[in-house]
């Protein structure tokens, strides 16, 4: 009897796959098979074992296709936006995922990294892991969310404004400062300025007094000026440093190389492009 069910879930899985579909819910699969939550979680755990099936989130159940068993799940873009969806939560994906999806090529992107207004836990699905990073509100960077084509359907990806804003308002989702602006290197000459200025209203002032000093220093200061009169629109600021931590223990804080006089950036050391 245990082992006809599970074999009923499993052509249940098998079916999603030929119709194009990947995930379900425990809910979902349990109406259409007619089975209790009991039944239903013996077969999953049965195909999880298997490594036929995957949880990402409690009831949520993603099918691993054939061609993905040796890495224990399909590639998060083919399931984030029904994972999110089943959270109940607005997301984009962001940092460095995002940037490898614009073209920065430099970086080795080990998370697939994903911006909500909840806090939530990082999760290993199969070889991969899912990071979730943290922004209040999403409705103030609507216009830097732009939707992309997945093989299974669609995400939700930042712009290419935003993803150069995010990698400074999360350095230490982006790597640190010299991978910063490595990626800087293949995002500049995609910036849009009228689109980044717009885009600053949503961010700290010394995510854009960096932004604005590290495109300067690329040789984009000629798409920075939007940038800059929004940032000198309210009067005068206060200098920030380019890298807080250089500053986090005083005994090892470094004298300051450069002050930058138009973003008014005090820099300790400068970063390294890794080519």
């Amino acid at each position: 009897m245990i082992h006809e069910k599970r074999s009923t879930l499993s052509s249940y899985a098998s079916r999603l796959l030929s119709e194009g579909r990947l995930v379900f819910s425990a809910g979902e699969a349990e109406r259409a098979l007619g089975i209790s939550r009991g039944a239903f979680l013996d077969a999953a755990e049965r195909l999880q074992r298997r490594k036929h099936l995957v949880k990402p989130r409690r009831g949520f159940y993603v099918v691993v296709p054939p061609q993905y068993a040796s890495w224990g799940a399909p590639p998060p873009s083919w399931y984030i936006d029904d994972l999110m969806l089943h959270e109940g939560r607005p997301y984009y994906v962001g940092l460095l995922k995002a940037a490898e999806l614009s073209g920065a090529t430099h970086q080795a992107v080990m998370e697939f990294q994903v911006v909500t207004d909840k806090r939530l836990p990082k999760i290993h699905v199969g070889r991969t892991l899912i990071a979730f990073y943290y922004r209040k509100d999403l409705k103030t960077v609507l216009n830097g969310i732009e939707g992309r084509k997945t093989d299974t359907g669609k995400m939700n990806v930042s712009s290419v404004e935003l993803t150069a804003l995010d990698l400074l308002r999360y350095p230490h989702a982006a790597g640190g400062m010299d991978n910063i602006v490595t990626i800087l290197t293949d995002l500049g000459p995609k910036l849009r300025p009228q689109e980044l200025a717009e885009l600053s209203s949503a961010v700290e002032r010394p995510v854009i007094q960096r932004l604005g000093y590290l495109l300067d220093r690329l040789g984009h200061e000629g798409g920075t000026g939007s940038l800059f009169n929004t940032l000198s629109g309210s009067g005068a600021f206060p200098w920030v440093e380019l890298d807080s931590k250089e500053t986090r223990h005083p005994e090892f804080t470094l004298p300051p190389l450069e002050r930058d006089e138009r973003w008014r950036v005090i820099v300790r050391r400068p970063p390294e492009i890794d080519e």
